[in-house]
């Protein structure tokens, strides 16, 4: 039986080139880069240049990129410097952000007394611009954190005008970006904002590796302690194999990236047209329309409300796998969970809750042939 993977916005199959890449490295770089000598020299040669390489695929300064295990780390780290080192007292965000920051934001609160307020949501899960720019008006030293992309729904936000409300209210402005980078063109030297972060398997890389984004000039402390490493930034002797194989994750999705997203959206569209087909009354959560040629969210995500019995909810995903098919209800980092997506529930009502949801998610490597044996699974469920 062959396996269907439609859950890549949970993680990526790391693409062949990029194996070859941390294997070569592996064979090659195995000084640690905080050795003078010539084999540690040369990691570190290796660890600058892929810092370069990302730097330079997102339009900003090498200086600005620290390496560390992922978007989870960096979103902490950036979250808990605001409040510690940048003194901020109010951090405004939403309540569908990842738990990476809902969960920070609670200890943020009973360690240090941080206020925390959540921005107003559309009834599609996309947040209220005006809203936030009247939370904004109140003079208190600020951090807006608001993810790019929903990692459930794929609801976005504009970040350049997030970036230019903020400036305009003297806030700061962290963004968790873990499921747009390598995916979209961004240029962040055009954006106002002061954090941004990614972890390298959500574009075809390694697991455990990425960087968070601190704005040149922004000061800011380690986390973690023990070494000079990552500019003093970061204790611990860097991953450079695993570092390596995220740059040239990174280049080869730019590489291609338009064709790409161009393969990714048809397949989208294909896919919510024959369930639209099988399963009258399909709905998508985070559309505030159905008009499948103009989907609001992003391309790469399409979460669905089923017309299913309620009784088959809890064994659908059970079901799917049994027939090598791997979706998913929500966030991989919640998938042993038995609880309501916390995503959803901001966003529908009670009744509409008790629908069985999936979510669909795409790569390059995704075919129509593909989307065909998931419809015809869940006809059979």
């Amino acid at each position: 039986m062959n396996t269907v993977y439609l859950d890549n916005a949970a993680t990526t199959a790391v693409r062949p080139e990029v194996v070859d890449a941390i294997s070569t490295s592996l064979l090659t770089n195995y000084g640690n880069p905080s050795s003078v000598y010539g084999l540690g020299r040369q990691a570190k040669n290796a660890l600058e240049l892929a810092r370069k390489s990302i730097a330079k695929s997102l339009n900003v300064s090498s200086q600005e990129i620290i390496f560390c295990s992922g978007g989870t780390e960096a979103d902490n780290w950036a979250l808990t410097e605001a409040v510690k080192t940048l003194k901020v007292k109010r951090i405004i965000s939403a309540k569908t952000e990842h738990h990476a920051v809902l969960h920070t934001l609670e200890h943020l609160i009973k360690e240090f007394g941080v206020e925390v307020e959540f921005v107003k949501l559309k009834q599609n899960g996309s947040i209220d611009i005006s809203d936030l720019s009247e939370l904004l008006s109140d003079d208190k030293k600020t951090l807006v954190s608001l993810m790019h992309v929903n990692n459930e729904t794929g609801s976005t936000i504009d970040l350049e005008l997030v970036g230019k409300i903020c400036k305009q209210y003297n806030a700061y402005f962290h963004s968790d970006t873990v499921q747009s980078i390598g995916k979209m063109h961004l240029n962040f030297s055009e954006i106002n904002i002061d954090f941004f972060t990614a972890s390298a398997h959500k574009f075809h890389g390694p697991k455990g590796v990425g960087f968070l984004f601190v704005r040149k000039g922004t000061h800011f402390n380690p986390m973690i302690f023990g070494g000079a490493q990552e500019k003093g930034l970061r204790a611990g002797t860097e991953s450079v194999h695993n570092i390596v194989g995220m740059a040239k994750a990174l280049e080869l999705s730019f590489q291609s990236l338009d064709q790409e997203m161009q393969h990714i959206s048809e397949l989208k569209k294909y896919c919510f047209e024959q369930l639209v087909e099988k399963f009258p009354g399909v709905q998508i959560n985070g559309e505030g329309n159905l008009n499948i040629s103009n989907f609001e969210t992003f391309y790469t995500i399409l979460n669905v409300r089923l017309p299913i019995a309620t009784q088959k909810a809890s064994m659908l995903l059970f079901s799917l796998d049994m027939k090598g098919i791997a979706v998913s209800r929500g966030s991989a980092c919640q998938s042993g969970s038995t609880k309501t997506s916390h995503v959803l529930a901001e966003i529908l009502d009670s009744e509409e809750l008790k629908k069985p949801s999936i979510r669909i998610s795409f790569a390059y490597s995704n075919t129509k042939e593909e989307i065909d044996q998931l419809v015809q699974a869940l006809l059979s469920v």
